[in-house]
């Protein structure tokens, strides 16, 4: 495994310092992955005197405390930090959230970020998507593609185990953080989204995270909230339980299950085909 990783960081590296060859454009979340990238950026341009630009989306549709770590992050790591706000929720078929959502909302946020690279002179822009997100649902990395974004983990092959195995490594801070994806996430496909459920649910879930470590997610289904733990924190939710139950009703949740099956990403895409989404299409 110690020869695998070493020989990963080889290869991260040295396609680091091809693409540092002009500026770089990073979509940057904070969150391991990008992390990981702007290590192996900022090192590279090091040698070659560019610039990286460690770029934020301020959206609504992710947690608060993101965009308070992704500057943390970049300062720790070095890189130009730039924050781009988006309303998501404004196009009116992502708001809608049918099956294809991720794709409509990848396209407009990397669209953005484009406009970004170009007004740097930058041809060159990266995002975090690594190997495992190539093998489940992911309808955003047809946009990537169609907007010419390179994603250098997976083009090296580089999994999730392996990202957070560099990250700390590299003694990145963030090395060990659970992934904090989209909040719209959270809902069912088909039901359309507004802030004050997704504020909602995002405040369920701080109140979680205060009581439980690792994953959490607060999964939403009519008036039922359905609570997601790793499965090693499943038995504290009942010695808990109370003070659980009464945090969420008082946000509005009427009915609070406990899912024991325990975390599993993209758990509200159990029922759609693993298949490239037609992109012209609102499902």
């Amino acid at each position: 495994m110690q020869n695998q990783i070493s020989e990963q960081k080889a290869r991260l590296e040295k396609r680091m310092r091809e693409l540092a060859a002009g500026d770089i454009c990073l979509a940057f979340s904070g969150g391991v992955d990008s992390s990981l990238l702007l290590k192996a950026a900022v090192d590279a341009v090091a040698e070659t005197g560019k610039k990286v630009y460690a770029v934020t989306f301020d959206s609504r549709l992710h947690p608060a405390c993101d965009l308070e770590i992704a500057g943390q992050v970049a300062k720790e790591l070095g890189g130009i930090h730039q924050v781009i706000s988006i309303d998501e929720l404004e196009q009116a078929d992502i708001r809608m959230n049918p099956k294809n959502r991720c794709y409509l909302c990848k396209r407009r946020l990397f669209s953005s970020l484009k406009e970004f690279a170009e007004e740097k002179k930058s041809s060159c822009i990266l995002d975090g998507t690594n190997e495992d997100d190539m093998h489940v649902y992911r309808p955003g990395i047809q946009a990537l593609g169609e907007l010419g974004i390179i994603s250098p983990l997976a083009e090296l092959h580089i999994t999730k185990a392996e990202v957070k195995a560099l990250a700390s490594l590299y003694g990145i801070s963030v090395a060990s953080r659970p992934s904090t994806p989209c909040m719209a996430t959270r809902i069912p496909y088909g039901m359309e989204l507004n802030y004050e459920i997704l504020t909602r649910i995002g405040e369920g879930e701080a109140f979680l995270r205060e009581l439980f470590s690792g994953n959490v997610r607060l999964r939403l289904h009519g008036n039922v909230a359905r609570i997601e733990l790793d499965p090693e924190c499943l038995e504290q939710v009942l010695i808990k339980r109370e003070l659980v139950i009464r945090r969420l009703k008082e946000l509005g949740f009427p009915y609070v299950t406990l899912d024991l099956e325990g975390f599993r990403s993209g758990s509200m895409d159990l029922f759609i085909e693993k298949q490239t989404p037609d992109s012209s299409a609102v499902l």
